[in-house]
């Protein structure tokens, strides 16, 4: 539903207003705030009409408005679609490179959470679309053979098959010329029966040697479903009067703390394949049922060769949508330019 100017920019000033104070906003607080130079009545029906477009919401306690989760969606998207330009804040939050990626992970997400005040989470980077870049048999013995599977990512993998007899030299050299030529550049979803049966037919007496090789290279390639996820923040949630509730701050420090749940974000923010990589989930859009009450922005890095993770930032749903967003892409553009290759 479309609004006209005068509405808009009343609702924008009840979001502006209720997000600076969490208290229900009054039609003589939003004369203020706009400049519209209405009186407090005129605004009074702006916001009556406001209400029966689900736009707005009155509890029972007070006479003031606060939005509603269709109000806050109405903020958000038109607040993206407006926001180009780029963001200078937290121009030293990534820390100097460290030796190993999660320690600067879980360094990244405490800070987002002093900078911003809300609960944070990140996920280790995981292949999303992995390819096949190069495979490698070689003979440890008379009954095994050594398959390494090199993927997307420089990811290595060593798997050892037995065989029923020697190799020789010559039938391993045509077995690595055969798999490298019909799976390198291949996914595990490309590699199809079709594709399969050629290769088996192609090695001939040794077509059981194919097939445990692609049951090996369906193990080192497939995605990891163990995402490693690190937060930070979590008492943050006390420090909003709406999420402070000892069974509402428990559900969610809960769900925090114990991640399995937090998959579910990741995996659907790593699914989005736009451009700004940006999600915003305001209440009962938000998939895990403990963060209902919640507004969650995730925003995708990549670190290049297919390695892609997610960072989130969870607030009440009065949160800053302006400063998380800025934040997020901010961060993310800082991890991609750090660890992306340049491109030839």
């Amino acid at each position: 539903m479309t609004l006209d100017d005068r509405k808009l920019k009343i609702l924008h000033a009840i979001i502006r207003n209720y997000l600076e104070t969490g208290e229900p906003v009054g039609s003589r607080t939003i004369s203020k705030y706009t400049d519209l130079n209405l009186s407090s009545a005129t605004i009074r029906n702006e916001m009556s009409d406001l209400e029966e477009m689900g736009f707005i919401l009155q509890p029972h306690t007070s006479a003031g408005r606060i939005p509603s989760d269709k109000g806050y969606r109405l903020y958000v998207d038109s607040m993206m679609e407006s926001r180009e330009k780029e963001i200078e804040e937290l121009k030293e939050v990534i820390l100097q490179k460290e030796e190993k990626i999660d320690r600067m992970l879980k360094g990244v997400a405490k800070l987002l959470a002093v900078n911003t005040n809300y609960a944070t989470m990140i996920s280790a980077p995981a292949i999303q679309g992995n390819r096949v870049k190069f495979l490698q048999l070689s003979r440890m013995d008379d009954n095994q053979i050594l398959a390494v599977v090199v993927a997307e990512g420089n990811v290595i993998k060593n798997n050892i098959i037995p065989v029923s007899e020697k190799l020789s030299d010559e039938t391993l050299l045509k077995l690595n010329l055969l798999l490298n030529t019909h799976l390198c550049g291949k996914t595990i979803e490309e590699i199809n029966l079709s594709l399969i049966t050629s290769m088996k037919q192609q090695a001939g007496i040794h077509q059981d040697v194919v097939s445990d090789v692609i049951d090996a290279l369906a193990e080192s390639i497939k995605v990891d479903e163990d995402l490693q996820i690190y937060t930070s923040g979590a008492t943050n949630i006390f420090k909003y009067p709406e999420l402070a509730d000892n069974q509402k701050a428990s559900d969610i420090i809960h769900t925090l703390e114990e991640k399995q749940q937090l998959t579910e974000i990741v995996n659907e923010a790593l699914s989005d394949e736009s451009d700004m990589g940006i999600q915003v989930y305001i209440g009962d859009e938000t998939p895990i049922q403990s963060m209902k009450d919640c507004s969650i922005v995730t925003a995708t890095y990549d670190l290049g060769d297919g390695m892609r993770g997610t960072i989130g930032i969870v607030g009440p749903k009065r949160m800053d949508y302006d400063k998380v967003v800025s934040t997020l892409k901010n961060i993310t553009h800082q991890l991609d330019d750090m660890y992306k290759k340049p491109k030839q």
